[in-house]
């Protein structure tokens, strides 16, 4: 894996990216509704023993939705809001990270849940160690992976999942646990998609293995 600097990343991610367009991955998914409610999520880059990390948090066991799971600062948009201030915005309210402490280096490519949101990845640098400020009614805990090791195809694998609404069952990735954690879902794919927008993931992810949401594999449309 080639070591990349902040301008490579960005460069990347702007190669990538096509704006108002999903995944090719998301095509299936999003083809269930016609109204999503638009949101965003902060990647949060970390530099720590010369390689880059992402920092996750899990979310607190008292929410309505998506209690436990391990994800990524972020949430739905306000009216005029980018989902550049949308992602900062919830850093700052769930892990107490100022937005001017955040480089931004660029977005990825949306993806779509199966609790009707769109949502808008959003890449950026935070300086570490931070003394970060949870909020206890929304965030459990935060913790950083290595990059390295989720590309690592040895790490995480598909499974069926059955979203029990009718549809028939899709392939999720599921990570192994990581520090306890286990990384899956719309945050895998998140991630997987990171990954490929680096050229980091392995080859056969984008040469027509299953993925996240069925039959395409997660790549930039």
């Amino acid at each position: 894996m080639k070591r990349l600097a902040e301008a490579d990343i960005a460069r990347l991610l702007a190669l990538a990216y096509r704006p108002e367009t999903l995944a090719e991955s998301e095509h299936q998914v999003a083809a269930y509704a016609t109204v999503w409610q638009r949101a965003a999520v902060l990647l949060p880059l970390i530099r720590q023993r010369r390689e880059w990390h992402l920092l996750f948090i899990r979310r607190a066991d008292r929410l309505a939705h998506h209690q436990g799971e391990v994800a990524f600062p972020g949430g739905a948009c306000q009216p005029a809001e980018t989902p550049e201030q949308t992602a900062l915005r919830e850093a700052e309210e769930e892990i107490g990270l100022p937005a001017p402490e955040v480089r931004l280096l660029g977005r990825l490519q949306d993806i779509v849940t199966s609790t009707a949101y769109r949502v808008t990845p959003v890449v950026g640098v935070i300086p570490w160690p931070y003394p970060v400020r949870l909020s206890p009614a929304e965030v459990a805990r935060i913790f950083t992976v290595p990059l390295p090791w989720l590309a690592r195809r040895g790490n995480w694998h598909t499974t069926p999942y059955d979203p029990g609404d009718g549809r028939d069952p899709f392939e999720v990735v599921v990570y192994r646990p990581y520090e306890g954690e286990v990384l899956w879902g719309a945050s895998a794919r998140i991630v997987h998609n990171f990954l490929l927008a680096l050229g980091w993931l392995p080859a056969e992810r984008a040469s027509g293995e299953k993925t996240a949401n069925g039959d395409q594999p997660l790549r930039p449309a």
